[in-house]
């Protein structure tokens, strides 16, 4: 790719963070729009309230894409205000950019939205590729809303690709922080019976989906952005001991979870709800993942210097 502007809207987190970082290595400019500007940041950090048009709207015109990652934190409580909160912000997000881009002399080429696997709930062992059913329930009908909203963008001069992201790992962020500080104390046992499926990707490789989807104008419609090989819950915390050089720990008993879930402010459903997700139409398209393995992507994150 030659020299480009690309858009990172709710950029200043962990994915925004890992993707800024590559495309800076490659050479492109980026915009990071973002409710809090990071100190320090320069000119790579506009505020946005992620609802209204700004001064950022602008910065779409002529640009070569705009990645959207904003979204309020799941990692939280599921009570009244924090449910709203989680919907809101995600259909916000969407309205005020398609609307952005409407006002655009030159349009992004290119608009590539996050979305969630959790769009299937609770699928037991079932494979779901992208021809899969979604499910019910609150957290599978945030994401139909939030995929419908940018679908019903009319932006004819701007292609779509919806990214159905699983539980991304990386060095810098993300929820594989909190189980490799709950692994080093002692805490590194399956949850519950422990064979509910964990879908994954490495952070590398959602950046190189996301450079694909920028590059390929044959990318169109909506992709599973997960690695082709998930792991059932026990299997992966045994790869967390092992890269972590920890002894067996007892699994975590189901009735201990929402005790457990409510000290840390979570939920137990992103615990365990197994979702087995198959990156079908990549593999079919010829991706070929960097980090396709659990054990090399945990070796490659958890490395000896964060031990």
């Amino acid at each position: 790719m030659k020299r480009e502007r690309i858009v990172i809207a709710g950029g200043s987190g962990f994915l925004g963070a890992a993707l800024e970082a590559q495309l800076i290595e490659a050479g492109h400019d980026v915009v990071i729009l973002t409710r809090a500007p990071r100190n320090g940041a320069g000119p790579n950090d506009v505020y946005w309230d992620g609802r209204t048009i700004g001064e950022w709207a602008s910065l779409l015109d002529g640009a070569a894409a705009v990645v959207n990652f904003a979204g309020r934190n799941v990692n939280c409580r599921y009570h009244k205000r924090n449910r709203r909160e989680i919907l809101d912000s995600r259909l916000d997000s969407v309205a005020v950019i398609g609307k952005a881009i409407k006002n655009c002399r030159r349009p992004p080429p290119v608009w590539i939205q996050s979305a969630t696997l959790a769009i299937y709930g609770h699928a037991g062992e079932a494979e779901l590729d992208e021809t899969a059913t979604p499910a019910d329930g609150f957290s599978p009908e945030v994401a139909k809303q939030w995929e419908q909203a940018f679908l019903n963008v009319q932006a004819p001069a701007t292609r779509k690709v919806v990214l159905r992201i699983s539980f991304v790992i990386g060095r810098s962020g993300g929820a594989l922080k909190t189980l490799a500080a709950l692994t080093r104390s002692g805490l590194g046992g399956a949850v519950g019976n422990g064979r509910q499926w964990m879908s994954w990707l490495h952070v590398e490789d959602l950046n190189r989906i996301i450079l694909r989807a920028i590059e390929d104008h044959s990318m169109e419609g909506m992709y599973h952005a997960t690695s082709p090989n998930p792991e059932r819950n026990r299997d992966f915390m045994r790869e967390m001991r092992r890269v972590l050089r920890r002894p067996w720990s007892p699994p975590v008993p189901r009735w201990a979870l929402p005790v457990g879930t409510f000290l840390m402010r979570t939920e137990s459903e992103l615990i365990m709800r197994s979702r087995h997700g198959i990156p079908g139409r990549l593999l079919d398209e010829g991706f070929e993942f960097n980090y396709p393995d659990l054990g090399p992507a945990l070796d490659s994150i958890l490395g000896t210097s964060e031990r």
